[in-house]
């Protein structure tokens, strides 16, 4: 086959168990230059499960050898299909439910928001983040609950969509609202969104977490949420602790239950404390305190584990 047949977006499919899953999920940097999701495809059945890969072009024998790899349990083969010139991550998101949250109803296309509530509609499209995996309508829930406490500066890092710095704004309109992605199309769409949705005052910024100057200048931040990975929340944990203001809340999410405690434990090494715990299925959202003096990191920040954050659920 010619390198123009060649090209395009792939998907290969392999069937799962749960625990395939899980470890899959849990991945801090596979070996394979693909984007892997999982899904149940039969509710609490812990063997019905799919593996979905999505590449940029066409999988060679390699490619294939390695996704199988991640699922040897079943014994079935790879299926590859090339998808259509379309983008993957708007078809996935198409046709979702609205879902209400406390005090917000998210929605993704001309649902009207129920009296009381803040609609705020995220379009299908180009980043993660319309509000319907259990990491993020969790921080959504877990921002809501805290609407009776005062934040004056709030740093959304992994905005993806937007979605929780728009409710943080909402919540708190006094407060300095950043919102940061190392994706610039993320903030594309962050900015999109927040026109959309007639959100001002937030400053978007295209960062490494909170490795840019833009980010440090605005800290200490007394409010810190950061929905990506495992990985990266451990590897990121003296640098998010550093931009924290003492006291200052933090809220983690992105990951496994079974992760839990490898993540809490790398920021309770930077003097923060766990308070509470929202466990959904099979994934947990943190809020922590920080210390009461703001923590100055001792070594310099580790990169490891940090590849692939991007990927904002």
């Amino acid at each position: 086959m010619c390198a123009e047949q060649a090209a395009g977006s792939w998907k290969v499919t392999l069937p799962c168990t749960r625990a395939e899953a899980e470890a899959i999920d849990g991945l801090e940097d596979p070996d394979l230059d693909a984007v892997l999701t999982t899904t149940e495809e039969v509710e609490d059945d812990v063997e019905r499960w799919r593996l979905e890969a999505y590449l940029e072009r066409e999988p060679d024998p390699q490619a294939l050898a390695a996704i199988r790899a991640l699922a040897p349990s079943t014994g079935a083969e790879p299926l590859g299909e090339r998808l259509p010139d379309a983008d993957w991550v708007t078809l996935s998101q198409a046709g979702l439910e609205p879902l209400h949250v406390g005090r917000f109803f998210v929605h993704t296309g001309d649902a009207s928001p129920p009296p009381g509530t803040r609609g705020l509609r995220i379009a299908a499209g180009r980043a993660f983040g319309t509000g319907h995996h259990e990491t993020t309508s969790g921080c959504l829930a877990m921002l809501d609950a805290m609407a009776g406490q005062t934040f004056a500066g709030v740093v959304d890092i992994g905005t993806g969509t937007g979605l929780l710095a728009f409710a943080a704004a909402h919540l708190w309109p006094a407060a300095r609202i950043v919102a940061t992605d190392i994706d610039p199309v993320a903030i594309d769409v962050t900015r999109e969104n927040a026109a959309a949705n007639g959100v001002d005052g937030i400053d978007l910024i295209v960062a490494d977490g909170a490795l840019d100057p833009s980010v440090t200048a605005a800290a200490p931040y007394d409010l810190v949420i950061a929905n990506i990975l495992a990985g990266p929340l451990v590897s990121m944990a003296p640098e998010l602790a550093s931009i924290a203001a003492p006291r200052a809340t933090i809220v983690l999410a992105g990951l496994l239950e079974t992760q839990r405690d490898t993540v809490v434990a790398a920021y309770e090494a930077c003097g923060c404390t766990l308070d509470t715990v929202d466990r959904r299925g099979d994934w947990s959202i943190l809020r922590l305190t920080a210390g009461a003096e703001r923590y100055v990191p001792t070594v310099p920040f580790d990169p490891k584990g940090r590849d692939g954050w991007a990927l904002d659920i």
